[in-house]
């Protein structure tokens, strides 16, 4: 029997998720050879991310994804923010809406032809120089480095030796409906709707369009069997006007179209993964919670740090062992920005559900805050409005 053939390549890159698709059409981009390795051909359905703002565009762009991205994408100019069940301001911010697949199945088309290679991975061989990926039908590649953007996968982590620590199990619960009235009958382009309690585990509900319909994500910390998450399954109308009794004030038409999709989160992160040849990047190093709205930019700052400041070095020179890769991990801002994503998961969930006295007094201190930003700012305006009818009646 003929040997399998072996293709060669700078980089092997397996998963072809956001972190992947990215990280392939980067290093192209740059004159690298890379080979991008996936399961599936066309991204299957899987609700995750389905919004993000103007910061995580920046980053698409600058992995040159940007075109894509908004090609893909419902755009949103302002936001009508409620907290304790009355408009609390207009938030003048551009966000985006998109389905997680339609998102990656968009990067994807924007890659060059034939990078990416569909097949399942059976097995690594990692070392101080050269890497081989072999294929479930016997295809090999090899590169010099071989970068894991496998999400939440396990198989292809644990075959290299590297576990993972439990931070937060079922750390929080994402929920996500369509609205049943088009994006047309609605009285703003998006809301931002905070949760009317503290200590019940709920944060927030938002509304944003994708296309002509009205998408609705609601975050909370129940848990996936919990009574509360079978009642919003169940009638996931009653559940919010339950859950939420002002929301009918800014959006009277509360009727959902089809099933509730909900997806717990955990908190995890990798542990032992100073390995020859290979690196973790995204979800496949460290999770993030969607409530503080960090996951997106998170996973890309792991593949601008990685394609801008490691790898040209790395390439230039012979080998590719544990220290190299040590590198990345310990890059400033790449470290800077997982603690800064995983303290704001932990705090986000502790100022929603603790009741001790110290949690109830920052949530005091939160309030008066916003409200003393808020008259500030209605006090500014109606300064400057009073400021232009004076400077009107002296042109006169």
């Amino acid at each position: 029997m003929m040997p399998a053939q072996t293709d060669c390549f700078d980089v092997v890159v397996i998963g072809a998720g956001l972190a992947g698709t990215c990280l392939a059409g980067r290093l192209a981009s740059q004159g690298r050879s890379v080979a991008l390795i996936d399961a599936h051909a066309v991204h299957p359905h899987d609700f995750r991310a389905e919004k993000y703002g103007s910061a995580q565009m920046t980053l698409f762009e600058a992995l040159g994804f940007g075109d894509a991205t908004r090609g893909c994408t419902t755009r949103t100019d302002s936001v009508r923010v409620v907290r304790f069940g009355r408009l609390a301001h207009w938030e003048r911010t551009t966000e985006y809406g998109a389905a997680y697949p339609d998102l990656i199945n968009a990067l994807r088309a924007a890659l060059p032809a034939g990078l990416l290679t569909v097949g399942r991975v059976a097995d690594l061989d990692l070392g101080p120089d050269r890497q081989v990926v072999t294929l479930a039908d016997g295809r090999r590649f090899e590169g010099r480095l071989v970068v894991l953007a496998t999400g939440l996968g396990d198989v292809l982590r644990r075959k290299a030796g590297i576990s993972r620590r439990v931070i937060g199990e079922r750390h929080s619960l994402a929920a996500g409906f369509d609205m049943a009235a088009p994006r047309s009958a609605f009285p703003f382009p998006a809301m931002t709707y905070f949760s009317e309690r503290f200590g019940g585990g709920d944060a927030y509900l938002t509304l944003f369009p994708l296309g002509e319909t009205m998408r609705a994500n609601l975050f909370c910390y129940h848990q996936p069997n919990d009574p509360w998450t079978k009642a919003l399954r169940a009638d996931p109308e009653g559940a919010l006007r339950t859950l939420m009794p002002g929301l009918a004030a800014h959006c009277p038409d509360l009727a959902i179209a089809g099933a509730v999709e909900v997806r717990p989160i955990d908190l995890m992160r990798a542990e032992g993964h100073v390995r020859d040849g290979l690196v973790l990047v995204g979800d496949a190093f460290q999770t993030a919670c969607p409530i503080p709205g960090t996951g997106i930019g998170k996973v890309l700052t792991d593949v601008r740090q990685l394609a801008e400041a490691h790898l040209p070095g790395w390439l230039a020179t012979p080998g590719m062992g544990a220290d190299k890769v040590a590198a990345f991990y310990a890059d400033p801002v790449k470290v800077a920005c997982d603690a800064a994503s995983l303290e704001s998961s932990l705090y986000a969930r502790a100022l929603a559900t603790e009741t001790t006295l110290p949690w109830a007094a920052r949530r005091v201190r939160n309030r008066v805050a916003r409200h003393a930003i808020r008259y500030a700012t209605d006090a500014s305006r109606g300064a400057m409005r009073a400021a232009s009818v004076v400077v009107a009646h002296l042109a006169v």
